[in-house]
């Protein structure tokens, strides 16, 4: 597992699909243990990693957010630590 965060701009569902793709492989998780994690059919998962998911919520919000000035940014820490620490907070 990396020692630094990774991070991903967002700008389309397309780099959504691809920030969820590699947080889920900085994990080391597979997509069937993501899946049943989260109560998903792996299918289903591969779907939104993929982007084949039905894009067109997530592409409005991401443009009403460029034309407010916005940026959005998907920051993976480094250790899952981190993660659980800013859950319980």
């Amino acid at each position: 597992m990396s020692t630094s965060s990774q991070t991903w701009v967002v700008r389309s569902p397309d780099d959504l699909a691809r920030a969820l793709s590699g947080a889920r492989r900085a994990r080391g998780l597979t997509q069937g243990e993501l899946a049943a994690e989260l109560g998903l059919g792996r299918s289903y998962l591969a779907e939104l990693e993929s982007g084949a998911a039905s894009p067109m919520v997530i592409e409005r919000v991401l443009r009403a957010l460029r034309r407010l000035g916005a940026t959005v940014t998907i920051t993976l820490p480094a250790s899952t630590a981190e993660t659980d620490a800013d859950a319980q907070g």
